[in-house]
Formats: C-alpha cells, sequence, structure tokens
C-alpha cells in the first residue's frame, strides 16, 4: 500500500498536508488552514482532494473548509465534540471510530486538551499519525479548553503507538520547543544532538517533521514526566505523573 504525502506550509507557521492513496487515486487534506497555498499544492502534485479530515476547529485549522469544498465537493470528516464549530462538515468521528480512505483504514484518536474535542487521525498500516495541535515535535498544544489532566491522558494514547510511527503536526513550532525543552532537560544528550540538527534545519530554512513517536518519547519533555533527570531539574522528585506533565506545560506558557 503506497501512502504519499505532501506536507507545506501555511499562513506563518501552520502546516498544510496533502496525503495520497497511489491505490485508489484518494486524496485527503489534514485540516484548511488557507486556501492559496493548499490550491498551489494541488497543481504541484496534481493529487484532486476528496475529502477533508479536520482535526480540531479553531480556524486556523478550518479557514479554508468552505471554499475547498465549494471547489472541489469534497467530503468534511471532523470531531462530533465539535461538529457545531466546523464549517461545511458533512460526516462526524469521535474516539475509536474507524473509516476507510482508499486502501487505507483510518484509526481516530481523541485527545482533548487544546480543544475540548480535538482528535488525531492515525494510519497504522501507512504507520502514520496527524497529531495537529496535541502533540508537536518536542511539545504539545496550549490548554485553551481542558485541564492538564485531560492532555496527560490524550498523550498517553499517542506515546503508546508504535515507535516507528511517522508524526505529522499542525505547525513549525520545533525550534522555540527545543529551546524550551533543554531549559527543563538539559542533560539529555539525544535532545542536545536534536536541537543542533533543528536550529541547522531552521537556519536552512528546511520543515523539522515529521518526526516519530520514538523520537519523542527520547526527547519531548511532554511526554518525558517519568524521567528521573527532568523530575530532579523540576524539584518534583515525588511529584504524580500528572503533577510533572502540569509544572511543564506551565512553564513552557511563560517560557
Amino acid at each position: 500500500m503506497t501512502l504519499r504525502i505532501e506536507q507545506f506550509m501555511c499562513r506563518s507557521d501552520n502546516f498544510g498536508v496533502l496525503v495520497h492513496d497511489g491505490e485508489t487515486g484518494q486524496t485527503a487534506l489534514i485540516d484548511a488552514p488557507e486556501q492559496a497555498p493548499i490550491l498551489a499544492a494541488v497543481r504541484r502534485t496534481g493529487w484532486t482532494p476528496n475529502v477533508i479530515l479536520t482535526t480540531h476547529h479553531h480556524a486556523d485549522h478550518v479557514e479554508a473548509n468552505l471554499a475547498l469544498k465549494e471547489r472541489f465537493g469534497l467530503r468534511i470528516i471532523g470531531p462530533e465534540a465539535e461538529a457545531a464549530k466546523i464549517p461545511g462538515i458533512d460526516e462526524t468521528v469521535e474516539d475509536g471510530s474507524v473509516f476507510s480512505f482508499g486502501s487505507q483504514q483510518v484509526h481516530v484518536i481523541e485527545t482533548p486538551g487544546h480543544t475540548a474535542g480535538h482528535v488525531c487521525y492515525y494510519f497504522p498500516d501507512a504507520k502514520v499519525v496527524f497529531t495537529a495541535d496535541t502533540l508537536f515535535a518536542l511539545g504539545c498544544g496550549r490548554l485553551f479548553e481542558k485541564p492538564a489532566a485531560a492532555m496527560f491522558e490524550s498523550l498517553k494514547k499517542l506515546a503508546a503507538l508504535p515507535p516507528e510511527t511517522k508524526v505529522y503536526c499542525g505547525h513549525e513550532y520545533t525550534l522555540a520547543n527545543a529551546r524550551f525543552a533543554l531549559s527543563v532537560d538539559p542533560t539529555n544528550s539525544a535532545l542536545k544532538e536534536r536541537a543542533a540538527r533543528i536550529e541547522k534545519l531552521r537556519a536552512d530554512d528546511k520543515p523539522t517533521l515529521p518526526t516519530t513517536i520514538g523520537e519523542e518519547l527520547a526527547t519531548n519533555p511532554f511526554l518525558r514526566w517519568h524521567d528521573p533527570a527532568i523530575r530532579k531539574n523540576l524539584g518534583l522528585e515525588k511529584a504524580s505523573d500528572v503533577e510533572v506533565f502540569a509544572e511543564i506545560r506551565k512553564r513552557k506558557d511563560v517560557f
């Protein structure tokens, strides 16, 4: 099974993503941040989108929904819990939903935290997950609609995916995330090496994605609440995992 992925920039720091199933010719958009770069990607690839897989309701992820629906006659799939806020939605999904996209099965993982009904889309055969604003490279989404405990449980679901799973997320925040990660996990040699690679990629105006679940488990402090060095650095050796996570998120908010 061949799944091809075209990633490109939208707005100031959003990623647009086209996902093309080579067996059937079906093409999905992961969110619709901005019409013009999406249309340019469609022209560049020759892949006409049949469906938008919406992760959450924020405007920078749904802005082009209606324009693209009018142009291509595509379907819009999104989370049931946010259906009233997603323009043009045709079909809703929730945690545990499974649906077909071309020759692929897509598994829906509900990941509340950034928003109350945020979902991620996992393609197990292709070993790819689209995490939008829940899990970032070296980061996680800001907590707008749910408390830290909810995001903690969401991240645990993603952390349990196979380590080789490729991760595509919603924004190019990795350089700032790396600098913050070093402030809470300064002795992590894998993180230091990765931060240096990220500095070079961004200096060359290259994207830092995709990442993998395994790489995030090794270097992303938001998935490393159990790590003794991080706990010691935060002065939280005896705290619960969720308390450690909440403190890391709080520090990132003011970093």
